[in-house]
């Protein structure tokens, strides 16, 4: 007979949000295929569906996360869940470093082979000589073989500027880690608020560098060929991805306020600080393989 003692693993009892999860993501995936379809069409209700969907999805996480939260505070969850918490989050950081890896590997085939190829690189020579016979392979693309014309985007001004925000910023959410671990209240309020403050700050430079990118100075578009497209499509995930960490910060921010956290429990403070870290290092390749390189 064993006189090990076990910890208990919290079951919780049935739940509703999955459903309402899964209607949310069925309302967003049919509201946004009609919304692209009709987009030009005065009787669309696509978008109808879409905000629809995003506004089930926002109620379904509130909801979700408030009851894992009241969970926590209640004592209920065992050393078993807070490894079980920490593995969803790596996993959820590697798909997302994952998703990413795509989009920067279409940025590599675009400039590295398909450019050069449409310039007869390679066995293609024939390709530049009979079909473009004046295109000029080279990056960024700034002149596409139909005639369209665009502007690089400098690395230096805005860009920069968010560089350096970034890269602050995950200075400063570690000092709002090491004060936790100290049980430094004070410390962690201000540390975690200047984090947020530079995220925010980011994104009001992101969006000005949007507007000067499709300013008639620029003419930089989605639609100004391969430069354009990666161009926003990088830039534009990540800044979904920085909008995302900073409204998880700001929920870890709202719960230090109400006394949650201490040096021993504080997985959802150390999930946000993992995913601020992540954008930023996201950031910074950003930086160098579509500013700079």
């Amino acid at each position: 007979m064993t006189t090990k003692e076990y910890e208990s693993y919290y079951v919780p009892s049935q739940s509703h949000w999955p459903i309402v999860g899964a209607i949310a993501l069925f309302l967003i995936a049919v509201g946004a295929a009609n919304y692209v379809s009709t987009l030009n069409s005065e009787e669309s209700r696509g978008g109808y569906f879409l905000l629809a969907g995003i506004c089930l999805v926002v109620y379904m996480l509130y909801g979700w996360f408030s009851n894992v939260i009241n969970e926590s505070m209640a004592g209920k969850y065992s050393h078993q869940m807070d490894n079980s918490f920490r593995q969803g989050m790596s996993w959820f950081i590697f798909s997302e470093v994952m998703f990413f890896a795509a989009f920067f590997g279409a940025l590599f085939y675009a400039r590295t082979l398909s450019v050069p190829w449409l310039g007869g690189a390679g066995n293609n020579e024939m390709t530049g000589a009979v079909l473009w016979p004046e295109f000029t392979a080279a990056w960024p693309l700034l002149k596409t073989p139909d005639g369209t014309e665009t502007t690089q985007m400098g690395w230096y001004g805005l860009p920069l500027i968010n560089t350096i925000l970034l890269l602050t910023s995950s200075i400063t959410a570690h000092f709002a880690h090491l004060a936790l671990e100290k049980n430094n209240r004070k410390g962690i309020k201000i540390w975690l608020g200047l984090t947020i403050l530079l995220g925010v700050t980011f994104l009001f430079f992101q969006v000005q560098e949007y507007a000067h990118g499709y300013s008639e100075e620029m003419k930089l578009y989605m639609t100004s060929g391969i430069y354009g497209s990666t161009f926003y499509l990088l830039t534009g995930f990540h800044g979904m991805h920085v909008t995302l960490g900073t409204i998880m910060l700001i929920v870890v921010f709202l719960r230090v306020l109400k006394g949650h956290f201490t040096s021993t429990n504080a997985f959802a403070f150390e999930a946000a600080s993992w995913y601020w870290h992540f954008v930023d290092v996201v950031w910074v390749m950003l930086f160098v393989f579509v500013y700079i390189l």
